[in-house]
């Protein structure tokens, strides 16, 4: 007990600020990224030719962070000159259309459906499925639950049963495996429900999107509520994106 206690007291308090401190994330994280739209035609080009994930649109100079994998070839490219990430790592909308950004995303606040926040606000509980997903999104959601970031302090958990859960929270492109599984657990969750897409290939399909064997976005299965996007969406992603949809 005394090595404990004393453990303790050499540790101190490891739990993260955030949202009530400013969190400024190392320079080699790729948050939002800042699009410039007076940069040379030829030069956004080359960028569009260059995303593996064809997430930029050269005619319309915009990029789909739905589709991103924020693996940084545009902004090597252009030297950022198109492109440029930042440390912002605030992504998570209400609405797929609102990814599809050219200067700046919306802020989640101003478009989340309050009646959720009415009815979750004090409590919500998260059923986590991973269909056919790599584990690094998943990773990232259980990170959630250790110290640091203490999930469980915002009245946030994530529970065994769907029939214990409010929401469902989905990683990876749902594989045709997958289907079956997602919807029944969906289904097993009562009424009124919350659909959660974390992770490019939960949104988008991903990497795997042209595959014939994976949705082409969870969108088009259920009806999405809550979108994250990243490859993987960083903890910090999805905290702001639980907080600002269902507490703030």
């Amino acid at each position: 007990m005394l090595k404990t206690l004393r453990n303790r007291f050499e540790q101190g308090y490891r739990t993260s600020a955030y949202p009530k401190a400013t969190i400024e994330l190392p320079e080699r994280y790729r948050g939002r990224p800042e699009l410039n739209r007076q940069a040379a035609q030829d030069m956004i080009d080359a960028c569009a030719e260059a995303c593996p994930q064809e997430a930029i649109d050269a005619k319309n100079k915009k990029i789909d962070l739905g589709r991103c994998v924020f693996c940084g070839n545009c902004e090597r490219l252009s030297g950022g000159k198109f492109v440029t990430f930042t440390r912002d790592f605030e992504l998570s909308v209400s609405e797929r259309s609102h990814l599809v950004m050219d200067k700046t995303l919306p802020v989640l606040a101003d478009h989340a459906k309050q009646h959720f926040k009415k009815l979750f606000g004090r409590s919500l509980q998260l059923r986590q499925v991973s269909a056919a997903g790599c584990n690094a999104c998943e990773a990232d959601l259980n990170v959630l639950a250790t110290p640091f970031f203490d999930l469980g302090r915002f009245g946030i958990n994530f529970v065994a049963s769907p029939r214990h859960a409010d929401a469902v929270v989905v990683t990876g492109p749902v594989s045709d495996n997958m289907k079956k599984a997602l919807f029944e657990t969906y289904d097993a969750i009562a009424a009124p429900k919350v659909v959660i897409a974390v992770g490019s290939c939960a949104i988008s399909g991903g990497p795997f999107r042209q595959s014939g064997v994976v949705a082409q976005g969870l969108e088009t299965l259920l009806p999405v509520d809550l979108f994250i996007p990243g490859c993987p969406p960083h903890p910090l992603t999805n905290l702001h994106g639980f907080l600002a949809f269902f507490k703030r």
